[in-house]
């Protein structure tokens, strides 16, 4: 008979998968110079990974370099912007090359809307919003998974959100960018389902990052941070919860206790979960 592979294993269409071990494996990371995709950089480089971390802004990429010095053989950054197809096709090859192989994708790079209603919502933030979160989170996946198909086991991990299967007023075309996020996980992990690699969708809720300034979005009326800025949760922890969930190849994360709640009220009743969120959100919208 032959031998049981080593590791944990999980049970999937009664067949049985090691669960991937990020240690030793490399991994892409979109949107490493900052919050929460520069969290899962510096928590993967202390599980053993090797890191390729992709920004389209250089000097955030280099404070995340700066952090992560005492691993610096085992990262390499690239300045890329995934909405350019052409771009991300021709750096994939060079990204591969670097370390020779590369096992994961963590597709983790996004922008978020200006808090307006839809009528009110410009064609050019629009189309801008759908190249970088869903357009973005496609060619990477195109342009790295004929590779990570020839790999002994491998991971994709994409980044939808808590808008992507909650209707948030004033986010209607980032939650839209976000749905279609996750059901092109989900259908990946269906289509790749007999294949050497995991596919996890994952929903953060609220998480300390700075995806605003980094959307171009300045509120200068925006409320000062009040005692309950404590319960969003910081984009470390989120990093870990995401890896964690990654290692144990699952579904899909739910990250954080708001994201956990409003999945649970969602499936419930929809339409009230619905009115609770825009009850929670009018007051952000002009």
């Amino acid at each position: 008979m032959p031998a049981r592979p080593a590791g944990p294993v999980v049970l999937y269409e009664k067949k049985i998968y090691r669960k991937m071990k990020v240690k030793n494996k490399v991994i892409v990371v979109t949107g490493g110079g900052s919050g929460m995709g520069r969290g899962l950089v510096l928590d993967l480089l202390n599980r053993g990974a090797r890191i390729i971390a992709i920004d389209i802004n250089p000097t955030a990429l280099e404070e995340t370099a700066s952090l992560a010095a005492n691993y610096r053989e085992s990262l390499s950054t690239v300045v890329l912007d995934i909405s350019n197809r052409e771009a991300v096709e021709e750096g994939s090859h060079e990204m591969i090359s670097r370390f020779g192989f590369v096992d994961g994708l963590i597709n983790n790079a996004g922008i978020i809307q200006p808090f307006v209603r839809t009528n009110d919502l410009d064609y050019q933030v629009i189309e801008r919003i759908m190249n970088v979160n869903f357009f973005g989170t496609l060619y990477m996946t195109k342009a790295f998974l004929p590779h990570l198909l020839t790999r002994p086991e491998a991971h994709i991990v994409n980044i939808s959100s808590m808008g992507g299967f909650l209707p948030v007023p004033g986010q209607s075309v980032y939650g839209a960018a976000k749905a279609a996020v996750k059901l092109l996980t989900e259908a990946l992990r269906s289509e790749l389902a007999n294949s050497n690699i995991h596919v996890t969708v994952v929903f953060p809720g609220a998480v300390n990052t700075n995806i605003k300034a980094n959307s171009g979005l300045v509120d200068r009326n925006e409320p000062k941070k009040t005692e309950h800025s404590n319960k969003i949760l910081s984009a470390q922890k989120a990093a870990q919860l995401i890896i964690e969930g990654m290692e144990k190849s699952r579904y899909r994360v739910l990250v954080g206790k708001d994201a956990q709640f409003m999945d649970l009220m969602y499936r419930l009743n929809p339409r009230f979960a619905a009115k609770f969120i825009y009850r929670m959100m009018k007051s952000k919208l002009p």
